[in-house]
Parts: structure tokens; sequence; C-alpha cells
């Protein structure tokens, strides 16, 4: 899963980004208002992310401005205010310009991580629950650990991410695009053969469980065998 950070705070940026990633997740991070805005909605903005962590108190745009520019532009990417602004009305002024978690500060890493988990089930019902099931795999995102055959098998950071995202999307072409972004942020070291490294370490792993294939030059699919 792919998340954008924005917050100013350079010691608790580090700090969420690291523990974010230790949670298996990818992580961009922004540290002002503007530069945000710019990579969100640019004409030719290809990035995409499975939802966004926000602070409201942000240099050159705040972070209720951004929230109220990317709503009405009709960008419906989850977002949760990580704030410590903690008044009800800061709170009511947030959920109702469009947030769809609101979180204040200090905070615990694993109630952040839940409440990502929660804001980006919501937008697909068919998949409302933390445990995602194809075949005889059994992947448990809230503890991220993955079941073939009922039996335990480790599986790296980015195996588990390329996976989830191709069961959340059973029977559906997965470009090598969308598994890309999934799996790298903005800074990250990307081989031309890595998503296809990744598929044949998966492979191995799932054997008859269940079936990925290749539609060449396009991307891959997961279907039950």
């Amino acid at each position: 899963m792919r998340l954008l950070l924005i917050e100013d705070d350079q010691l608790l940026g580090d700090a969420i980004v690291s523990g974010l990633k230790q949670h298996l997740y990818s992580v961009d991070w922004l540290t002002d208002g503007q530069a945000a805005l710019q990579a969100l909605t640019m004409p030719n903005q290809k990035e995409t992310f499975d939802a966004i962590i926000l602070d409201l108190g942000l240099p050159k745009r705040s972070g209720l401005d951004i929230l109220k520019t990317l709503r009405k532009k009709g960008i419906n990417t989850p977002i949760l205010i990580l704030t410590a602004r903690n008044s009800i009305q800061d709170k009511v002024n947030g959920l109702d310009q469009g947030a769809d978690d609101y979180l204040t500060k200090p905070f615990d890493l694993s109630e952040l991580s839940a409440r990502i988990r929660s804001i980006t089930r919501r937008g697909d019902q068919s998949h409302a629950s933390s445990q995602l099931t194809l075949g005889d795999v059994m992947i448990d995102q809230a503890a991220h650990k993955v079941f073939v055959h009922k039996n335990l098998v480790d599986f790296s950071r980015r195996e588990f991410a390329l996976l989830s995202k191709l069961v959340e999307q059973t029977g559906k072409v997965v470009t090598r695009e969308m598994l890309s972004q999934a799996l790298y942020g903005w800074g990250d070291d990307v081989d031309s053969n890595a998503i296809e490294v990744h598929i044949h370490h998966i492979r191995k792993k799932i054997s008859n469980a269940l079936s990925i294939k290749t539609i060449r030059g396009v991307g891959y699919i997961a279907e039950d065998k």
C-alpha cells in the first residue's frame, strides 16, 4: 500500500515514515502544503496513493486548504488528518470538509496503521475485512501474514504488498505501473525487472495455491486455480 505523508515536522516525519515502512507501507513524504497540492493536482500527475496522511499546520498552504481543494477537484483518495489540534470544532471542520478520519498527536503507530487500513477498506466494500482470500491463499493484512494451504509462509515487505494488490483485484488485470506505484516511493531505486523478480518469488511460494498469469505487455492477473 502506498501512502503520502504531508507533515512539516522533520523529527516526527522521519519517525512516521520509518514506522510505517516497518508496517509494510510504501511512504512518500512532503513537508509543505504548496508542494503537496502541486504533486496531487498537476494535470499530468500520474502518481496514485492509497491514502494521504495530512497535518493541518503546514507552511505555504494549510492542511484544511489542501483537503478542500482536493475534494472540490473530485479527488477522493482517503485522507486521514493527523494533527495536534484536538478541539471538537477542529475535528468537525476537518470531517465536514471531507476527511475520512481524524487522529490527534501524540498517537500510537499501531493505531495509525489500523486507521489507515480502515479508511482504505471503506472505498471497496468487497474487501471490508482485513483478511483477503483466494484459492488456498489467505492474507492477513492486519498481522502482515500470508498462509498458503493453511501454512504460514514468509514474504518480504514488497512481495506482501504485491500479492495483496493482485488478490484485492482478483480477476482483473493489474498493470506493471500500478504495481510499481504500490511498491515503490519517489526515492526508491527500482530495477527494470524488479516486478518480474518479485512475481517469480511469489509464484514459487504460493505453488499450486493460486494462479498469477502474465498478460504480456500489460501486467498480471490473480485467479483461483
